[in-house]
């Protein structure tokens, strides 16, 4: 079964509404909190294809996913959602981890050393986050993908366009 937790305290979009307190004996109380599931978060484990490099991500099972078209996300048909870096773990490989830049120099492409798999990287839209690829899950957390183009050929104008994907990794 999928793994409801809560996350960091300094997350804003997580929003819990207690509906009510059980009185469980003379000294304990419990608390039914109702969670709205487009808040609520799970916690994700994924990685790259040869195992060397894995992470835990927090956030929605129902997942929005970029399909960006610069000139680098089209030759590796990158997909990816974006998290703050406080709900991303690196739970192992990272001296598995190569990285490229280009440009501007402020994405990340990291990928493995060993198998080549890019299965997060740092994206230029939003630098204090991560860019997760939804295909380097494991399965079992994700109840939904919705996939949204973004036109990174104009990246500058797609950026003015689209006001709301620079707040995505936001706390």
């Amino acid at each position: 079964p999928t793994e409801l937790v809560q996350p960091p305290r300094n997350v804003k979009a997580y929003h819990p509404r207690i509906v009510q307190y059980e009185h469980m004996s003379s000294s304990s109380w419990f608390v039914v909190l109702f969670v709205p599931r487009r808040m609520a978060l799970v916690k994700h484990t994924g990685g790259c294809h040869c195992g060397a490099v894995r992470f835990e991500v927090l956030s929605s099972p129902d997942l929005h996913v970029f399909q960006c078209n610069c000139s680098i996300c089209t030759k590796k048909q990158n997909h990816h959602f974006i998290v703050p870096k406080n709900l991303f773990t690196l739970l192992k490989g990272s001296d598995n981890l190569t990285t490229y830049t280009f440009n501007t120099h402020v994405a990340k492409h990291t990928f493995c050393q060993t198998c080549g798999v890019q299965s997060f990287y740092t994206p230029r839209s939003n630098p204090d986050g991560y860019g997760v690829a939804p295909h380097c899950l494991d399965p079992g957390t994700v109840c939904s993908v919705t996939v949204e183009p973004f036109g990174g050929e104009k990246w500058e104008e797609s950026m003015q366009a689209h006001t709301s994907i620079r707040g995505m990794s936001k706390h």
